[in-house]
């Protein structure tokens, strides 16, 4: 009882200094004439800023053939308009004392840049030039798309655990472009053409198909008037709505097998599930979080205690899952055995894990201690500017509303060791399940490949 009752005030302590970390008053929002989305976060804790610009379109808007569009179009913004040449931007950005980069995922491309706060219109200066002014030459195209087919070969295809994982995501859905890897394949980044992704660029670049969101030392309405000053004259776009396909219904398990050059084995296991944007009831998304914390967040998760340090079965696991997809996603798994353990046991362990879900409600002071620890990450997230814009971007790029951010503790906190076990019990199911095993093969004398970081996003 006394650990439950600390539980709670921590609880208590963390949503107080969330209320002081991010204010629904100290954001402000406007929408310009050409349709351009503007969100702006007061935080005055430095004198910095931080601005993004996020893109609603990333690798599952690309068609089948084409896949890495987007992603050799993040390379190409850094090419040069008729008025900045290429590489111009990132050297005014750094002789400004900032820093700057891009980031392409399956659902938006966002470009940021971090500055002293009096720097800010030059950031937005230079967004707004190449917003509709970049120049598409032969061989910087042709340059930089080989650079992102290098990033293919040393991220992926010289990584076993991330072609693993590119294999399961390729396995679980048949017909969502979340099937294809974000950077691309090899064979439809070597056709690729530059007139491909100039028409790329003139379909989705387009300040009614932006959102603009800076946080910092700022105060809104003069931000609102910059963004006025360099962005306003920049002309819609004709943007198509984003592409909706369904995933049909699973209707049994799925397995693949990966054989690569690699010292450990790997295994992954993917669950389709809702999002925020999808979900048939509001709760499910919430739960399924809580349920992810419950299983993989942390020392004290189920699958560390009982499989890590109890048993002995795993190296480390890892628990994933993002709400915010634009789709319906997967609820991810993935290990590692220990030294002498197997993979088959190593998996058995873990859906007997589930099981235990499954069959049993979470007993309240665990459930406690891990809203507790759900809480805790995303208050401590909130002391970067950065992931403050970055949750903000994320939310309006895939259709949902910024002010989820601050929704979000609330909805945590109403979860229910019921919703958690339904939850578990409805998408946790064989019928519902793909697994995906790195077998590892000898590596003939060639050094031992690094574990890779996580590979949904790409960056410039």
């Amino acid at each position: 009882m006394q650990c439950r009752t600390n539980t709670v005030l921590i609880v208590a302590a963390v949503l107080g200094l969330a209320a002081c970390a991010h204010s629904p008053s100290a954001v402000r929002e406007t929408v310009l004439d050409n349709g351009l989305k503007v969100v702006v976060q007061t935080d005055n804790r430095a004198p910095v800023v931080v601005s993004q610009i996020w893109y609603k379109v990333g690798g599952s808007y690309e068609p089948a053939g084409s896949t890495g569009l987007s992603h050799v179009l993040e390379h190409m913004m850094f090419k040069g308009t008729e008025r900045h040449g290429p590489g111009e931007f990132s050297r005014i950005i750094a002789e400004n004392g900032g820093k700057e980069n891009a980031f392409t995922g399956r659902d938006y491309t966002a470009y940021f840049q971090r500055l002293e706060k009096s720097r800010l219109p030059i950031s937005f200066e230079l967004e707004a030039d190449r917003m509709r002014n970049l120049r598409f030459k032969e061989e910087e195209f042709l340059k930089e798309r080989d650079v992102v087919m290098e990033e293919r070969r040393l991220r992926t295809e010289d990584q076993p655990e991330s072609l693993t994982y590119e294999r399961l995501w390729a396995t679980a859905f048949v017909s969502h472009p979340y099937r294809n890897p974000v950077i691309g394949w090899m064979e439809d980044l070597e056709s690729l053409t530059v007139k491909q992704n100039d028409a790329w660029y003139r379909r989705w670049y387009a300040p009614d198909n932006a959102t603009l969101v800076v946080v910092g030392d700022v105060r809104p309405g003069a931000v609102f008037d910059l963004a006025r000053r360099h962005f306003g004259d920049v002309p819609r776009g004709e943007v198509p709505p984003p592409p909706r396909v369904v995933e049909p219904p699973q209707d049994g398990p799925r397995r693949v097998e990966v054989k690569a050059p690699a010292e450990v084995a790997y295994l992954l296991i993917g669950y389709h599930v809702p999002v925020l944007a999808s979900a048939p009831s509001s709760h499910e998304p919430y739960a399924l979080d809580v349920l992810a914390g419950l299983l993989g967040g942390g020392d004290a998760a189920r699958l560390q205690r009982e499989l890590v340090r109890g048993r002995e079965l795993a190296a480390d696991v890892g628990v994933g899952y993002d709400l915010t997809a634009r789709s319906p996603t997967l609820f991810m798994i993935d290990a590692n055995p220990a030294r002498g353990r197997g993979v088959d046991a190593l998996e058995r362990a873990i859906l007997g894990q589930v099981a235990g879900l499954q069959s049993s409600p979470v007993p309240e002071e665990e459930l406690d201690r891990v809203k507790a620890q759900v809480v805790a990450r995303d208050v401590y997230s909130r002391d970067s500017m950065f992931y403050q814009a970055m949750r903000m971007g994320i939310l309006e790029t895939v259709g949902l509303d910024w002010r989820l951010v601050d929704r979000y503790l609330e909805r945590i906190q109403a979860v229910t060791a019921g919703q958690v076990q339904a939850v578990a019990r409805k998408y946790l199911q064989p019928a519902n399940m793909t697994v995906a095993v790195l077998v590892p093969q000898p590596l003939d004398g060639r050094p031992a490949p690094r574990r890779p970081g996580g590979p949904a996003d790409d960056v410039h």
